[in-house]
């Protein structure tokens, strides 16, 4: 039986507060995997965390500092995660549904 495949991920969803944790992949880590791309980007080129935090995350961080430094900091780490982990759990059909 094969594994019902992946839908193509949304380009610039709306993102949490906080990335997952989960040991195993997720719906959201699903619809974010363009954002995940898109931070590694930003880290490879050597963007402002401020910078990032506001265009591909979506989130002020003047007005919003604290929210915008968790956010980036918790989704370039599950970006990360994704590079290392994740990746097999996409390879064998996605997350859990």
């Amino acid at each position: 039986m094969d594994s019902p495949l992946m839908q193509t991920p949304p380009l610039d969803p709306p993102v949490a507060d906080t990335a997952p944790t989960d040991r195993a992949l997720t719906g959201y880590d699903e619809q974010h995997l363009v954002t995940y791309l898109r931070l590694l980007d930003a880290e490879e080129d050597g963007a402002h965390w401020q910078e990032v935090a506001k265009v591909v995350l979506h989130i002020d961080p003047v007005s919003e500092p604290v929210r915008a430094r968790r956010a980036w900091e918790t989704h370039l780490a599950r970006a990360r995660w994704m590079t290392e982990n994740g990746y097999r759990h996409l390879l064998r059909g996605g997350a859990p549904h």
